[in-house]
């Protein structure tokens, strides 16, 4: 592991380098939440105002709204509707006798709104009409079809494991874009959306709160303290494996609230296989408990699991309001899973070695031993201050990405590691898949088919918001233990949106919670369910000790169901 110091003469450039960086960030995103006054021209014009929706009441950008007087084909004004539907047009003063708003848009309907007797009374007298909302109808066209064959193949690709998952997401990224460019000259109907659009659905939220986890989380595993946390399970345990991997489970959950799930089971899974085999038993009896208790205990935070992170950014949902709502479930569904664990295991746990020989012991010892005890001391003050700020920002609308980055800077600074180091430590293949990700899910979206999703859904629940969460919770479950429950999420928040607004009682975001719930847990039914599995079985077959898919589907979907079953309950009892 490299030393976190810069070589010499480096420090101050990395600093000045990082410092202007910080300002930069601090900047921007002040202004993209207080943008700066824009002046306008005052003048007794007349001007036409409205909003476009979709059949499920959200709003439509980047149509085109185009006006007509007077019979003419020559358009007098022309905009397209901004992110929230709105458009603005500003119309030629003198006599008008008659007036056409034309409305365009792929993938919709076209329209046209014809001003009224009442409407031309006002414009001729130099007022603003605004319109009643307008909706635009839904039409499938090729591009529909081949944006859904495209997002299937991506999953089916994700689940088969025929591809990386960031190579998938990259192929259907490609695949959309490639059709929408090449397609669109020979028949307008093949494009799905150009590259700016793409760009809109992507997440920059989502992107750097988990970049600034990930320069967070690198700097404190050079310290040692996920080791020496390990190793002083086994300590307390005293041998015992029964309360060793009760230890385990309930440290590995806490972490992943705290860090997150992929992360905390890079870390525990090295020394717990140590361990593991100096007690003389199978190493997946820890490793598959840890790694589903990680699973469950990311749920209550904004942190702890990727589908939270996206969840809490797109219903706006804070670090508090995850564990307030959700804790009091983990911790049920813990409980459980960790009785199912101790029946299952029970004979392997009593075979367990009580005594180690002092050789094994003093090898635990020192691979469990904090290597940098000031860079902790250091880069942990400053942890346990960005999780306070976690809390206390939402008071002042301090986004979860803002306040990752700056403590992710403020610890380069202070514990001035090598940037280069730094930069490695970064997912960038992660990070990568979540913009390809956003820009396959906004594929969907944009042709139509998250709305067809939704509405079905709809149908079937009606206005029954405790069947609506049974539908979100289990279907999340089934579905995450099909796909990686990070796409499934991504693909369900629109529908679990739409959702809130049209059923009586779902304003407070109980879907979304029980989306979090079942996508969460679900990932524990199956090795490919969720990111931690797949990287925690990356790590065992490497040490000789294979997690096939049978085995981790052998114990994870009776606990999947046990653990699912208690969160439904507390969701229903919460909400």
């Amino acid at each position: 592991m490299p030393e976190l110091s810069p070589p010499d003469g480096r420090g101050q450039p990395i600093i000045l380098l990082v410092s202007m960086g910080l300002l930069l960030f601090v900047l921007v995103g002040y202004l993209s939440q207080h943008p700066l006054p824009v002046s306008a021209a005052v003048s007794d014009s007349p001007g036409i105002v409205g909003r476009l929706v979709d059949p499920q009441g959200e709003a439509v950008r980047n149509a085109e709204v185009v006006v007509y007087l007077d019979g003419g084909e020559q358009s007098v004004a022309a905009e397209e509707s901004q992110a929230d539907g709105s458009f603005t047009l500003d119309l030629p003063s003198g006599p008008i006798e008659s007036l056409r708003v034309d409305i365009a848009r792929p993938h919709f309907q076209s329209t046209t709104w014809t001003a009224g007797p009442d409407e031309l009374a006002l414009l001729r007298q130099g007022a603003t009409v605004r319109l009643a909302d307008i909706t635009l109808e839904r039409r499938i066209t090729p591009g529909f079809w081949i944006a859904t064959l495209t997002f299937v193949s991506v999953l089916l690709l994700i689940a088969l494991e025929r591809l990386h998952n960031t190579m998938a997401a990259l192929l259907g990224a490609f695949i959309i874009l490639g059709v929408s460019f090449v397609g669109r000259p020979l028949n307008p109907d093949l494009f799905i959306f150009d590259f700016e659009q793409a760009l809109q659905y992507v997440d920059f939220d989502v992107i750097f709160l988990v970049l600034g986890m990930m320069i967070v989380v690198g700097i404190l595993e050079t310290t040692g303290i996920f080791q020496w946390m390990a190793y002083q399970a086994y300590r307390l345990s005293r041998g015992r494996a029964w309360l060793l991997v009760i230890i385990l489970m309930l440290l590995t959950a806490v972490a992943s609230a705290m860090l997150d799930n992929v992360t905390t089971m890079l870390l525990m899974v090295p020394i717990t296989l140590e361990i593991a085999l100096a007690l003389g038993i199978n190493p997946r009896s820890l490793i598959l408990p840890e790694v589903m208790a990680s699973n469950i205990g990311g749920i209550s935070t904004l942190i702890g699991t990727p589908t939270n992170i996206l969840i809490g950014s797109y219903a706006d949902i804070g670090f508090s309001d995850f564990l307030i709502n959700l804790t009091p479930g983990v911790l049920m569904a813990l409980a459980a899973l960790t009785v199912y664990v101790l029946v299952v295991y029970r004979h392997e746990y009593r075979a367990a070695a009580l005594e180690l020989s002092p050789a094994l012991l003093e090898r635990l010892k020192e691979d469990g031993r904090i290597t940098r005890p000031k860079t902790l001391g250091k880069a942990g003050a400053i942890f346990i201050l960005m999780l306070v700020v976690f809390v206390a920002g939402e008071q002042i609308h301090l986004v979860a990405a803002v306040t990752a980055m700056l403590g992710a800077v403020f610890m380069l600074l202070v514990v001035e590691p090598d940037i280069d180091e730094m930069l490695k430590v970064v997912d960038w293949t992660t990070l990568m898949f979540f913009i390809a990700l956003f820009m396959v899910i906004g594929a969907i979206q944009e042709v139509g088919l998250i709305s067809i999703i939704a509405v079905g859904i709809k149908r079937l629940v009606g206005d029954n918001l405790n069947l609506a969460l049974l539908v979100i919770v289990w279907a999340g479950a089934f579905m995450s233990g099909l796909i990686d429950n990070i796409p499934f999420t991504a693909a369900m928040l629109p529908v679990v949106g739409f959702l809130s607004k049209t059923i009586p009682g779902a304003s407070n975001k109980a879907l979304f919670y029980g989306l979090s719930v079942g996508a969460a847990m679900g990932g524990n039914s199956t090795l490919i369910g969720a990111s931690a599995n797949m990287v925690t079985a990356g790590i065992t077959e490497r040490a000789g000790y294979r997690i096939s898919y049978m085995r981790f589907l052998k114990i994870g979907l009776p606990a999947t169901i046990i653990t699912v079953a208690m969160g439904t309950i507390w969701l229903l009892i919460r909400f």
